[in-house]
């Protein structure tokens, strides 16, 4: 269902305040995510530098960017089940085990994106 309400900047203001919440609760609460941030604080400059040509730097930042996107998504999930069903149930496992592969296949785009770009320079 769509929103009617209005969408100025106040409303905009409020979505960068959740938005900055919902990354310091997955800073805070999901060791996943603080691995995943500081490997992107190393990787991400380095793409920049590595790359030649705007596309390459792309590829190399975009997918370490799409692992946080994966795994603050992941912890969602994860944090719903949870709160939904705490006693384990075998859907709210196939979730949180479906979540976590969504991460593990970027990450390992990553690393393809990494070697298919850098590899054939140091080879």
């Amino acid at each position: 269902m769509a929103s009617t309400e209005n969408r100025g900047p106040r409303q905009i203001a409020a979505a960068f305040v959740w938005s900055m919440k919902g990354l310091a609760a997955g800073y805070r609460h999901e060791a996943s995510f603080r691995l995943e941030v500081w490997l992107a604080v190393v990787i991400v400059p380095l793409g920049l530098w590595l790359g030649h040509g705007p596309i390459e730097k792309i590829l190399l930042i975009l997918f370490p960017m799409l692992v946080l996107s994966a795994e603050l998504l992941n912890s969602a999930i994860e944090a719903v089940v949870d709160k939904v069903s705490p006693e384990f149930h075998e859907l709210a496992g196939r979730a949180k085990d479906m979540g976590s592969a969504a991460v593990f296949i970027l990450m390992t785009m990553v690393v393809v994106s990494w070697a298919l770009i850098l590899g054939p320079r140091w080879i």
